[in-house]
């Protein structure tokens, strides 16, 4: 028998088959190889700043084939869109830089560093850029041509003489920017005796596993730390081929400035290094070469992107004589996101990721919401009102309405506060506490309160946390419970239980309504049971309003309100239901629920229910799991948790 999701499953299929097939064809790449001379009548001539353009250049070029405008008239990089949430501000300020460079300005001479917390997202940034760079390089938009056999793959024009770059550039309209390498130059004067135009050229695709475009140093330790892992050295096998230490042949070209050339070079941790492996690197960035024993110097063209914790770059700050070094980066910070709407997008991201038993679990809805407003709550720096402003700071920075704030609100608190998201709880903590409750829950299934008390002994027994900030944290998971979790829960069970008296609630309606028009009309209306005439049910009205906060002098207008939406509903042929007017369907609602409390509290009562409550219980618990994403254990532990504070109140 095929099921439903055999069928779902079958249809991703063929989807991701025919999204693979359209990658296919998207980057089939075409391998080209010819002399100079082929190249300047072919490539050059067909398209001179695609084949001219600076590393800089083709960054930005690879950006804007990746991004668009959003809904907003915004531009937006597809790159970063699935695996970076809370960023885009960083995002926006790392696509300006490319920006910026690529137009020629003086930010193109300056190192750029990204500064932030662990597990920020300053390392997937980079990661997202480089894939980014190799997907590229298969397009036919990223076509990039080097010089064959060149150990720093650079640009074929480099080949042209500086006699005859002014007529180049009147001829083509670009300017052409470097030096021959001493190896081709080598190769130039021994192999084609000078005659540049028979010097091989190919299309080369961009490859951090084969070197070519982009490199990756990591610090090992300080004091052991060779400038050879970035430049390269001597290669004593060769020597005795060629005879000279000088000769560029004999030099071992492993460096990782010669891989990133006319890409990208990842400097991870760069303030842990010496000083001069900075001086180089600037240097690199500002000149756009290095000098290397027996050679003269050494053109490379690539954007070099480093990234560091914030202890090391505050360590950095201290010492006077890193001034220099200082105002020649571009420091962009990379905080935590603020947003707990995000920050749940980045425990989604990582769940997908992980084992088969971590992604089998079933999570209630607010599980990874309910973890990152606690992890919020760390980032966040306290004012007086501690609880009231924390939790209304948070929901700012998820973009929700607040009551006595504007959004514009928002923008100022992060002026005052540019600090706030780097330091606190990191996404790899709770996604920790996490897999800790799932290896110790033995229903498959994770609640809200679970994941909370796992976050509750996770800082508890973490002994790195002093224990002041051992209890603030905690404080922290009590005040996400009470200001968010609770709220999110009741709104649940109380849809769910509020479709349950479905035809309740419109007969509550329609008794609100003709309260109202006989209140308005000043008449009085005969009571269904003992056909007795009575006063409008002012008590009965008020309770309803008060629900959605109608103030006793707004009650006039809005009861006067409800009743042209209804005559207008009248006129159309149409029923006057929940549906037509949504402030009254939450009104109603409201009351319906706090009517029925009593119903509710038989989920966990010890007597029985007869048939008809246990009836309507059921359906609730079905409708949560339906449309609620719950499952049957978490849908009745919602149930038994609403109903305790039910009692409480």
């Amino acid at each position: 028998m095929t099921t439903h999701s055999d069928v779902n499953r079958t249809e991703q299929q063929e989807d991701l088959l025919k999204s693979l097939v359209a990658f296919t064809k998207d980057h089939r790449a075409v391998y080209w190889s010819g002399t100079l001379s082929d190249f300047l009548e072919r490539i050059m001539a067909a398209d001179p700043q695609g084949a001219a353009r600076t590393s800089h250049q083709y960054m930005w070029d690879m950006i804007r084939w990746m991004g668009g405008e959003d809904e907003t008239g915004n531009f937006r990089c597809k790159l970063f869109d699935e695996e970076l949430f809370g960023v885009d501000e960083a995002i926006s300020r790392v696509v300006d830089y490319f920006k910026a460079a690529a137009a020629g300005s003086e930010v193109g001479r300056r190192l750029l560093l990204l500064l932030g917390p662990p597990s920020g997202g300053k390392s997937t940034l980079v990661i997202l850029l480089k894939r980014g760079l190799e997907e590229y390089s298969r397009t036919e938009a990223g076509s990039l041509y080097a010089i064959q056999g060149c150990p720093v793959h650079e640009s074929p024009l480099h080949l042209v003489p500086h006699s005859l770059r002014p007529r180049f550039r009147e001829t083509y309209g670009v300017e052409i920017i470097g030096e021959v390498c001493p190896h081709c130059r080598t190769r130039l004067e021994n192999d084609y005796h000078g005659d540049f135009l028979r010097v091989p050229v190919e299309r080369v695709f961009i490859s951090e596993a084969g070197r070519v475009g982009i490199g990756t140093y990591a610090p090992h330790d300080p004091t052991t730390a060779d400038l050879a892992d970035l430049v390269g050295s001597v290669d004593l096998s060769k020597v005795a081929e060629y005879g000279d230490e000088g000769d560029p042949r004999a030099w071992s070209w492993s460096g990782a400035v010669y891989a990133a050339s006319r890409g990208m070079l990842e400097m991870i941790e760069i303030l842990k290094v010496k000083r001069e492996f900075l001086y180089l690197l600037l240097t690199l960035t500002q000149e756009k070469n290095v000098k290397v024993s027996r050679f003269p110097l050494i053109y490379l063209d690539e954007t070099i992107l480093a990234h560091t914790n914030l202890a090391e770059f505050r360590k950095f700050l201290q010492e006077s004589e890193n001034e220099a070094l200082l105002d020649r980066m571009v420091i962009i910070q990379v905080p935590y996101t603020l947003n707990y709407k995000d920050e749940a997008r980045i425990y989604k991201k990582l769940i997908s990721s992980a084992a088969p038993a971590f992604r089998e679990t079933h999570l209630d809805p607010h599980v990874l919401h309910a973890a990152a407003v606690f992890a919020i709550f760390t980032r966040l720096h306290e004012g007086e009102d501690k609880e009231l402003e924390l939790s209304k700071k948070v929901r700012l920075y998820a973009n929700e309405e607040v009551e006595g704030y504007a959004h514009a609100e928002t923008e100022r608190l992060k002026q005052r506060m540019p600090d706030e998201g780097l330091a606190g709880i990191s996404p790899r903590f709770v996604i920790n506490a996490l897999s800790n409750a799932i290896i110790q829950s033995n229903t498959k299934s994770l609640t809200t309160m679970d994941v909370l008390l796992a976050l509750k002994d996770s800082i508890e027994n973490d002994a790195r946390i002093d224990p002041k900030r051992k209890r603030k944290w905690i404080d922290y998971l009590v005040l996400a419970r009470k200001d968010f979790y609770n709220r999110w829960v009741k709104e649940d069970v109380h849809k769910a239980l509020f479709v349950s008296f479905e035809q309740e609630a419109q007969d509550l309606l329609d008794k609100y309504l003709d309260e109202v028009e006989a209140m308005l009309d000043n008449r009085h209306i005969k009571d269904p049971i003992t056909n007795e005439e009575r006063k409008p049910d002012e008590r009965f009205l008020r309770a309803v309003e008060e629900k959605i906060h109608i103030s006793d002098s707004g009650k006039q207008s809005f009861r006067q309100e409800v009743v042209r939406k209804a005559m207008g509903a009248y006129k159309r042929g149409e029923k006057f239901t929940l549906d037509s007017h949504a402030q009254l369907h939450n009104a109603v609602q409201q009351y319906l629920f706090e009517q029925r409390r009593d119903v509710l509290r038989l989920v966990s009562s010890t007597t029985r229910p007869d048939e008809e409550v246990r009836q309507k219980i059921s359906v609730v618990e079905k409708r949560l799991v339906d449309e609620y994403a719950y499952d049957s254990h978490s849908a009745r532990e919602a149930l038994n948790y609403v109903t305790t504070l039910m009692a409480q109140e």
